[in-house]
């Protein structure tokens, strides 16, 4: 029996279990709340069925023996003027194929064979964490048009992922969603993954198979807004039962409805959702996603803090982490709001790694500059490490770099076609030698030159042209010295794993750093000016001729100079070395 009294304080984290169409001894029992209705009827495959009220009244309850999986339903919520608008089911397992918008009877059950990993899994701040970023219907598209299913793609994704040095998947929403431009942030089925890729059961398959060979899943998560289609959550019950009844808050930027975070039932319906995800799919972290729109009003600052919002993500984190052994939250938040990352209980937000914005922002607009302004742009590069401390950062090279009209990555280097290469991969040696754990998104790996497109699959035939699969092989390379190597990831958050050896006060535009840890010392020098420069690291304490890992341009990569020669005085773009332990 559902405790409505922790429901209504915000304290439940399993609404699921009780809302909804629930397995009974025979058939299913549906049950929806709707504290402010006239009353409430069952459509159920077309035909209505009243529904009887419960416990205080605000709870309406039906039992049909003869309901089955697969049938399809929605909640008619009539309202005290005599009109009814039908709904979809707020905690409904399942949904129809957009546009379509019917809830689906189905029980998410699946039987995992993932013990050791469940067992096992951390938070990974003393581990390594390389994350591939994707939207799942248009990493590959089956010939003719479509998606192909979760299952369908269950294996080409791991032998993906492993093939290039990725040991987590963060997909983005995977929740139901009217718009597909929306990506899936603007839910309609907070419980239900999507129709477009197939059954839930699909989707845990996947995730048992990313688990079995190693691979975590991240879900994206929207905690902050819900789709304003009226057969969602908007107007439920006649009134503005999960937004706010204020249109000056009540409207997001993009025109969708802000939950009420004040309000317990919202507060249990959101932090169920999210228990949700990690409980019953098995995935292993969530992406809160506009995490600043909770923080402040409308994610001003000039409005203040929004204090019934910030209580609900320390609730709900405090409670996600004490039912899900070793999940990561992430935040991805843009304000300076002090300790997102710290523990509930010593006054933080209890998130474990929030996006570094200002990191990406920054070292972007560097490297989109041209090398002969770069000697004034210093601190573009380096000002991260001043604050890096404060918080337990996650390098991020996400969607939101390559979309409307940002270009891409690999785009945004400076230069004309043949120059970004080399800027690109100076960039992803400095994203990887840079403390932090790190994201980057489909396409990228590849030097994707088109803006990401939900309708379209990747250009994986640019792989045909030298440039793009030189830059393939030398992201698959450097993310596989990163996962071999704990100086890149066992220190990232203390301070001693991480040394400036030059912030380019020897020469303009030249850098040097040094990484220690797991009884071991990495170093990197960059070059970002158009010269060669002749240089030797210092600072590393070593008598050994340091062993050159990595180097940007080799010819392997799409360079200019064979693996043999010794050019780590007199370097094209970057240096990797590893050295003795100190």
């Amino acid at each position: 029996m559902m405790d409505m009294q922790e429901f209504y304080r915000g304290a439940s984290f399993d609404d699921y279990r009780y809302f909804g169409a629930q397995r009974a001894e025979k058939g299913f029992v549906f049950r929806t709340f709707a504290p402010n209705a006239a009353h409430v009827g069952l459509l159920l495959n077309g035909t209505e069925f009243p529904m009887g009220k419960i416990y205080d009244g605000n709870v309406y309850e039906l039992h049909v023996g003869q309901a089955a999986a697969g049938d399809v339903y929605e909640f008619r919520i009539y309202h005290r003027d005599g009109s009814y608008t039908d709904h979809c089911d707020p905690y409904g397992f399942q949904m129809q194929l957009r546009p379509a918008h019917k809830s689906i009877v189905c029980e998410p059950a699946f039987v995992f064979s993932d013990g050791a990993w469940m067992q096992t899994r951390t938070e990974r701040t003393r581990e390594p964490l390389q994350i591939y970023e994707m939207h799942f219907g248009s990493w590959r598209k089956p010939d003719g048009g479509g998606w192909y299913r979760y299952d369908e793609l269950a294996q080409p994704l791991i032998a993906y992922l492993l093939e290039n040095g990725y040991n987590y998947v963060e997909f983005l929403p995977l929740s139901e969603h009217p718009c597909d431009e929306s990506w899936g942030y603007q839910n309609t089925g907070f419980f239900a993954a999507t129709s477009r890729y197939g059954a839930p059961q699909q989707l845990m398959f996947l995730i048992n198979e990313l688990h079995k060979n190693k691979i975590g899943a991240i879900l994206d998560f929207v905690p902050v807004h819900f789709a304003v289609d009226d057969y969602g959550l908007r107007l439920y019950d006649g009134t503005a039962l999960y937004e706010y009844p204020n249109t000056d808050v009540g409207k997001s930027e993009w025109g969708s409805c802000n939950f009420i975070h004040s309000r317990g039932e919202v507060r249990s319906f959101l932090q169920s959702a999210a228990d949700f995800w990690l409980n019953v799919y098995h995935f292993d972290g969530l992406r809160m996603d506009a995490v600043s729109r909770m923080i402040y009003w409308q994610g001003d600052e000039r409005r203040g803090v929004n204090g019934a919002a910030v209580e609900f993500i320390r609730g709900m984190n405090r409670g996600l982490r004490r039912r899900n052994r070793g999940v990561m939250l992430i935040a991805e938040d843009s304000t300076n709001y002090p300790n997102i990352t710290k523990p509930v209980g010593e006054g933080g937000l209890g998130f474990d790694y929030k996006w570094d914005m200002g990191w990406m922002h920054d070292t972007l607009s560097y490297f989109q500059s041209p090398p002969v302004r770069r000697p004034d742009l210093s601190g573009q590069l380096t000002f991260s490490m001043d604050y890096f401390y404060n918080e337990r950062y996650l390098l991020a090279l996400s969607h939101d770099e390559v979309v409307h009209g940002k270009a891409t990555i690999l785009q945004k280097m400076n230069g004309e076609y043949s120059g970004k290469f080399p800027q690109a991969r100076a960039l992803y040696l400095y994203m990887m030698i840079h403390p932090g754990k790190k994201l980057n998104f489909m396409g990228n790996e590849i030097g994707q030159l088109r803006e990401w497109d939900e309708k379209r699959e990747q250009d994986w035939e640019i792989l045909r042209y030298p440039a793009h699969d030189g830059f393939r092989a030398y992201i698959r390379r450097l993310n596989a010295i990163y996962l071999e190597h704990p100086a890149l990831w066992e220190t990232d958050f203390e301070k001693q794993g991480f040394a400036w050896l030059d912030r380019g006060q020897t020469f303009p535009c030249v850098y040097a750093v040094r990484r220690s840890g797991g009884g071991e010392t990495l170093a990197a020098l960059f070059n970002f000016s158009e010269e060669p420069q002749s240089y030797a690291l210092s600072g590393l304490h070593s008598r050994k001729r340091p062993e050159m890992l990595l180097h940007s341009d080799w010819e392997a990569f799409g360079g200019k100079i064979g693996k043999r020669e010794d050019r780590a005085k007199h370097i094209a773009s970057c240096l990797f070395g590893r050295f003795a332990a100190h």
